[in-house]
C-alpha cells in the first residue's frame, strides 16, 4: 500500500474508532433527568424535578482556574468518606465575568442526605429547585461566540412565545474536549415564568 494511501487508511479509521468513542462515552453516563414539554425545532420547554448538584466556583466563566479538576476529584474520592461517585452529564456553567460556577449533577440514586462533605472549601453540595426551563440544543466547541449567539436565539424564541426568563443563562456540556466539534451536544437553558413542574 502507497504511503498516502495508509495515511487515508489510518485516518478513516481513526475517524471511525473516534466516532464510536465518543458515542459510546456520552452514552455510558447518566444524564440529568427532565420530561419535555414541548418541541418546537430546536427548541424545547423542559420540566426538570429538583437535581443535587456538586459545584465550585470559577475565576472567570472559561473555567481556566481548575473549577473541572475540583469537581473531578471530590467525585473520586476527595471527600470526608472517600467516597466515590459515578460522573454524569452535562456539566453545567452558569455566570458570566462575576459570579461564575461549575457544577455536576450528582447521580439520582445519591440522595441528597446521603453525599459525603466535600474537604475542599471550594467546593459545595446543593440542591437545585425544581423547574421548567426554555433549552436550545448546538453544536460547536465551546467558546464566547457559540454561546452568546445560541443565548439570542434562545432568548428570542422566549420572546415569540411570551415567556419570561427568571434567571440568567445556565450551559450545559455533554462531550469530552476531544469529541470533533460538529458531533458535540452542547444546550443552553434559562428557567422560564412556569414554576411548577409537570403542567404545560
Amino acid at each position: 500500500m502507497k504511503p498516502m494511501s495508509l495515511l487515508i487508511f489510518f485516518a478513516v479509521v481513526g475517524a471511525g474508532l473516534l466516532l464510536a468513542g465518543c458515542q459510546a462515552t456520552r452514552a455510558g453516563y447518566e444524564s440529568a433527568p427532565y420530561k419535555t414539554v414541548r418541541t418546537d425545532g430546536k427548541f424545547e420547554l423542559r420540566d426538570y424535578p429538583a437535581l443535587t448538584v456538586v459545584e465550585t466556583p470559577m475565576a472567570d466563566a472559561n473555567g481556566g482556574d481548575g473549577g473541572f479538576g475540583r469537581l473531578f476529584r471530590f467525585i473520586t474520592g476527595e471527600n470526608e468518606t472517600r467516597q466515590k461517585i459515578a460522573m454524569t452529564t452535562p456539566v453545567y456553567m452558569s455566570g458570566g465575568s462575576t459570579g461564575a460556577k461549575m457544577a455536576f449533577v450528582l447521580p439520582t440514586k445519591l440522595k441528597a442526605a446521603g453525599v459525603p462533605k466535600p474537604v475542599d472549601g471550594a467546593v459545595t453540595v446543593r440542591e437545585l429547585a425544581p423547574g421548567r426551563f426554555a433549552v436550545l440544543r448546538y453544536s460547536g466547541s465551546r467558546n464566547a461566540k457559540n454561546e452568546a449567539e445560541s443565548l439570542a436565539r434562545l432568548q428570542g424564541w422566549l420572546e415569540r412565545e411570551r415567556l419570561p426568563a427568571l434567571a440568567g443563562p445556565v450551559f450545559g456540556y455533554f462531550d469530552p474536549p476531544w469529541t470533533p466539534s460538529f458531533l458535540r451536544r452542547n444546550e443552553v437553558m434559562l428557567r422560564t415564568g412556569v414554576e411548577t413542574p409537570g403542567k404545560p
